[in-house]
């Protein structure tokens, strides 16, 4: 199979400020108090799946379990609930990139959703041992939510990368 002659563009260098803000970003969405409503996706997962699929030499476990502890403290939640879940998706991610990358976003997209279903059910397994009750059929939305986004995402957090060298007045970007 060949690349897509769309996403197969070179592009710039990603910078890692560019990096940790969207990933600070994301972890900022995911503490919006609106856990409560059924398929709010989860940013943090989705943003740190990208850059690990994307730069996996320089964003992997370390991150995930970094943003993972932190996502914990802000929910208040079972300590490393998260943490795990994000590494064990961080980790996969990264050794599933070479071949993700030869797929256009939508197909890559169908390819993470099965890694957002195993981050989801490792938090729900953590979450249940710890003495929680199941939060019911409703809590999986945010899977395919998170997948759906993958899309777009794939736009939003390359845009930086997609600008010329030289500016040129007659592009808009």
């Amino acid at each position: 199979m060949q690349p897509n002659h769309r996403s197969s563009r070179i592009l710039l260098p990603v910078r890692m400020g560019w990096v940790w803000f969207t990933l600070i970003v994301a972890l900022t969405l995911n503490l919006v108090p609106t856990r409560a409503l059924p398929g709010v996706p989860d940013f943090v997962a989705l943003v740190l799946a990208f850059w690990c699929v994307r730069e996996p030499l320089r964003v992997s476990m370390g991150a995930g379990f970094v943003f993972g502890l932190m996502t914990d403290i802000g929910f208040g939640a079972a300590l490393g609930q998260h943490a795990l879940a994000y590494v064990l998706l961080a980790f996969i991610a990264g050794t599933m990139s070479r071949r993700l990358l030869w797929f256009p976003p939508a197909a890559q997209a169908l390819q993470m959703l099965p890694l957002f279903l195993m981050t989801q059910i490792v938090m729900l397994v953590v979450r249940l041992i710890a003495g929680a009750e199941f939060p019911g059929w409703e809590y999986f939305f945010t899977t395919f939510t998170t997948a759906l986004l993958w899309f777009p995402a794939h736009y939003v957090l390359l845009l930086p990368q997609m600008r010329p060298v030289e500016r040129d007045e007659n592009r808009p970007l």
